[in-house]
């Protein structure tokens, strides 16, 4: 009973419009007031500091920054006209190129929103040129935007493996297959839309074009490979590896590319702290609320709950997929991986599910959460630079919602999708 009245007064301070962190910081004062514990409130301070000091953490604003710095630094451009190239011939032309960027630029940022606001504006605005609906252009790349955060490095990985005690470099493999299943789905949704309307296609590239668009690509191409090459190779930890990433975007897009300069420098700066600062304090507020759930024992009684219901792991997984899809509604995505990790894990090592898969399975149903009213992150974002509705956009979107579920039934399911390359990579 405590348990529900504690998410539902956390869900009706969100739909009220109070800011995610103070609603979470409200419940979890108001819990202790409610049971006369205010002594322990000065621990608030204490734990939200705690929360975002980690050595581990550090790489979300370094990730963050390098989104911006690509974004400001053409490299986006590049990408696209590459992914153009390769794809655009196909029956769904530009959203098929859509789709492969946003693989392509997931493997450099490591964030949805990122991958919304920056690539995105790039897409839609070719799409739109071509004759593309604007809100199958919306939809199609508040969609892809969501393969940012499962295709390594990834934000989300960071904040579960250092939250869940998992080898975050293990889950940086984990989400590879998943990543390019989630781009397969939304490939084929966009092939049979296409070809329901009639979109147009680009014609077939000549070998000349296809080299130059390569070439002119390469230096960004090259990023995901030296990072994740770092982290396999020992060279650095992931941590570092935002670092480097940071340095290498700084150098490809203000020194070789030139499209920003000193005087640029202070707003992607600025920008990127205005960005980690939202996901940090998402964090740490959090962080105190899920300390309020285990001083509240509520944890075991969640386990208790639902052992009572079944002993199968496959209608607990079931069960928690649902949780954190209804949770995705109403909450952003690093709230809902903070909160419920600390109430999940003990269950799922209960039941004897692989916490490397689990937190893939976790972070596609955040990713869907990014897709649905009324706090879908990236539907907001697109809406935002496309100017199509929310209603309209929540709409359109429905068939890539369906294949990226399909995906995250897959990867619950089929443990060897998610498990297989770290197993083989990183083997025990």
């Amino acid at each position: 009973m405590l348990t529900l009245a504690i998410f539902s007064v956390l869900v009706g301070l969100v739909l009220l419009g109070v800011p995610i962190f103070a609603a979470m910081g409200l419940t979890a004062v108001g819990v202790f007031a409610l049971a006369g514990e205010i002594a322990i409130l000065p621990l608030m301070a204490q734990r939200m500091y705690v929360a975002t000091t980690g050595f581990t953490l550090l790489a979300i604003p370094f990730f963050i920054l390098a989104g911006n710095l690509m974004n400001y630094g053409g490299i986006t451009q590049r990408v696209f006209d590459f992914a153009r190239a390769l794809v655009g011939h196909i029956r769904g032309g530009l959203g098929h190129v859509n789709v492969v960027a946003s693989m392509i630029f997931s493997g450099m940022s490591g964030a949805a929103v990122a991958d919304a606001a920056g690539l995105g504006v790039v897409e839609m605005k070719a799409m739109t040129e071509n004759g593309y609906d604007r809100e199958f252009s919306a939809a199609i790349t508040a969609a892809s935007s969501t393969i940012g955060p499962v295709i390594p490095p990834s934000i989300p990985f960071v904040v579960y493996g250092s939250m869940a005690g998992v080898s975050i470099v293990k889950l940086f493999m984990a989400g590879f297959v998943p990543g390019v299943l989630m781009g397969l789905a939304l490939m084929i949704a966009v092939y049979f839309i296409a070809k329901k309307r009639g979109y147009p296609v680009d014609p077939w590239p000549s070998l000349r074009h296809l080299w130059k668009t390569f070439m002119g690509s390469a230096l960004a191409l090259l990023m995901p490979v030296i990072i994740i090459g770092g982290i396999l190779g020992g060279l650095f930890t992931p941590t570092e590896a935002a670092v480097v990433a940071s340095l290498y975007a700084f150098v490809v897009g203000g020194v070789i590319y030139r499209e920003f300069g000193i005087k640029d420098i202070p707003e992607i700066i600025w920008e990127s702290v205005k960005q980690s600062v939202r996901v940090l304090f998402i964090i740490a507020t959090a962080d105190f609320f899920s300390w309020v759930m285990i001083h509240q024992s509520i944890p075991e009684k969640v386990i208790l709950g639902l052992t009572t219901i079944t002993s199968e792991p496959w209608i607990i997984l079931l069960i928690i997929i649902f949780i954190l899809l209804v949770l995705g509604c109403f909450m952003e995505g690093i709230a809902v991986l903070v909160i419920t990790i600390p109430v999940f894990m003990p269950l799922i090592e209960r039941f004897g599910i692989d916490p490397v898969q689990f937190g893939v399975v976790m972070i596609l149903c955040s990713m869907i959460g990014l897709l649905t009213p009324p706090v879908g992150m990236s539907l907001y974002a697109v809406a935002t630079i496309s100017g199509v509705s929310i209603g309209r956009l929540s709409t359109e979107v429905w068939p890539y919602l369906l294949g990226i579920f399909i995906v995250t039934l897959m990867i619950s399911f089929i443990p060897e999708l998610s498990l297989w390359l770290p197993n083989l990579l990183m083997p025990k």
